[in-house]
């Protein structure tokens, strides 16, 4: 397609915002750019080197450590999808995991850090045809994006979906563990100092709680269509 545009997919945590995105990227030949994995790599960084844990957060050291911290997306030919590199190594299946999830809220909070994820997506973004997916994205990243989404559903409904993904790769986790992340997270998203989650005035938004992953797709590909035909 000549005229590409770009797309941002905002929303709160486990509404299935990568699943769309990945799905209208692959059907448009754009290119994929999974923010919320960014931040969750600098998290998995920050555990490794024993910055954060459940009980500490050394700030200040990850903020001096940011120079060594390398992101990189390869496509993974068995999988369809792009997977996260942390300085050259695979961490696509370990930053999924309830550990990172539970603690990296507090890492995409840091000023600092958003500002160097910030700029590296849009740099990506400067020359169109990009689905890009996370909380600020319709409001700080891409602002001039052609199409802005801002999906929805309950914390029950996304404690499930993500219970049922987490159980099938075979972690033991429990409903409750999952329901208070989420709701943890969706609290510490909206109320941030740093680009918290709020909806973009020209958003659409999407409550996915009755959409099957099929018809949310139509849906929006109806709205993308509409966008490329002015």
């Amino acid at each position: 397609m000549t005229n590409k545009i770009n797309i941002a997919v905002d929303g709160f945590s486990s509404c299935g915002k990568s699943t769309l995105a990945k799905q209208l990227a692959q059907y448009l030949q754009y290119i994929y750019l999974d923010t919320g994995a960014m931040y969750r790599t600098v998290t998995l960084f920050a555990m490794q080197n024993n910055i954060i844990s459940p009980s500490h957060f050394n700030k200040n050291t990850l903020i001096k450590k940011l120079d060594e911290i390398n992101i990189s997306f390869k496509y993974n030919e068995q999988t369809k999808a792009s997977d996260a590199y942390l300085n050259n190594e695979n961490v696509e299946n370990i930053i999924r995991s309830i550990e990172v999830s539970n603690l990296v809220s507090e890492i995409s909070q840091i000023k600092q850090v958003r500002q160097k994820m910030v700029a590296l997506q849009q740099e990506i973004a400067k020359n169109k045809g990009v689905v890009m997916d996370g909380r600020d994205i319709g409001t700080v990243v891409i602002p001039d994006a052609e199409i802005k989404l801002f999906m929805t559903a309950s914390a029950e409904i996304r404690a499930q979906r993500r219970f049922d993904e987490l159980t099938a790769k075979g972690e033991k986790v429990s409903y409750k563990e999952i329901f208070d992340n989420i709701t943890k997270r969706d609290y510490l998203d909206q109320n941030r100092e740093e680009s918290p989650l709020i909806q973009a005035n020209d958003a659409i938004v999407l409550d996915n709680s009755k959409y099957t992953i099929q018809e949310q797709f139509n849906f929006v590909l109806k709205l993308v269509n509409e966008k490329l035909s002015k």
